[in-house]
C-alpha cells in the first residue's frame, strides 16, 4: 500500500507539472537551459572530433580508424545518456523561476524561499556533471548489452536526478538536517520520479520539456513531504 501511494504521489505531482507547461514563466527557463545544453555538447563532439583525428593510437593504419570509429560511437552514446544530467544541471541555475512559477499558482500562502548564491548553483551544476560523466563511463560497457542497457540508463540517470533535484528543490525551503531526513525517507519516491525522468528524456520532443516538468514535479512533492513532517508521522 505505501508503494503504491508513494507511486501515485509522483503521477500526482507530474500530472500537476504537466497541466502548467503553458505557462509563459515557464519558457524561458527551458529555451535557457537548452541552449546552453546544445553548446555543450557541440563542444564535447567538436573536442572529441579534434582528439579523434589528430591522435593516433596505433602504427597500422586500418586500427587507427577502426579506433576513431568506436570513438565516435562513444561520443554518440555518452551524448545519448548524459543528456539528462546535462540539461538538469544546466537548469540548475534557473530552477528559482520554475519553482516560483509553480508556487505562485498552487502555494500562493508560502513565505519567501532560502536565498541560494550564484555560485552554490554553479557549483551543483559541476559536481552534478562530474558525477554523471564518472558513473555513465563507469557503467558505459553494460549500455552495449541489449536489454540491460535500459534497466541500467533509468537507473543511473535515475538517482542522478533525483538526487539533484531534491537536493535543490528541498533546500530553498529546509535546512540541512531535514533535507537529509526527507532523502532517507523519500529516497525510493525520488528514485522513482528520477527514473521517469530519465525516461520522459529518451522520448523525441517530449525530451524538450522534461527538465521543466522534472523541476515542477519535484517542487510539488518537496511541498507534500514537508507537509507530511509537519504533520506527523502518517
Amino acid at each position: 500500500m505505501a508503494a503504491t501511494d508513494s507511486t501515485m504521489g509522483v503521477v500526482r505531482a507530474g500530472l500537476l507539472a504537466l497541466g502548467q507547461l503553458g505557462d509563459p514563466r515557464l519558457r524561458g527557463p527551458l529555451f535557457k537551459s537548452l541552449g546552453l545544453t546544445l553548446l555543450a555538447f557541440a563542444g564535447l563532439w567538436a573536442g572529441l572530433g579534434w582528439l579523434i583525428t589528430h591522435t593516433r593510437f596505433f602504427e597500422t593504419g586500418w586500427l587507427d580508424l577502426g579506433a576513431g570509429a568506436l570513438g565516435g560511437i562513444a561520443a554518440v552514446l555518452l551524448s545519448v545518456v548524459l543528456f539528462p544530467s546535462v540539461v538538469a544541471a544546466f537548469l540548475g541555475l534557473f530552477l528559482e523561476d520554475v519553482a516560483r512559477a509553480v508556487e505562485a499558482r498552487h502555494y500562493p500562502g508560502l513565505p519567501p524561499p532560502k536565498p541560494r548564491p550564484v555560485i552554490a548553483e554553479i557549483g551543483s551544476a559541476l559536481r552534478l556533471l562530474a558525477l554523471a560523466v564518472t558513473i555513465n563511463l563507469v557503467v558505459l560497457p553494460l549500455y552495449l548489452v541489449p536489454g540491460l542497457n535500459l534497466l541500467v540508463f533509468l537507473a543511473t540517470n535515475g538517482f542522478l536526478l533525483a538526487r539533484e533535484y531534491v537536493t535543490m528543490s528541498a533546500a530553498r525551503r529546509v535546512d540541512s538536517r531535514v533535507l537529509g531526513r526527507l532523502w532517507r525517507e523519500r529516497r525510493g519516491q525520488a528514485w522513482f520520479a528520477g527514473a521517469a525522468f530519465a525516461a520522459l528524456s529518451t522520448i523525441p520532443i517530449v525530451n524538450l520539456a522534461a527538465p521543466v516538468v522534472a523541476v515542477a514535479t519535484t517542487t510539488h512533492l518537496i511541498e507534500a513531504w514537508r507537509k507530511a513532517i509537519q504533520e506527523g508521522p502518517e
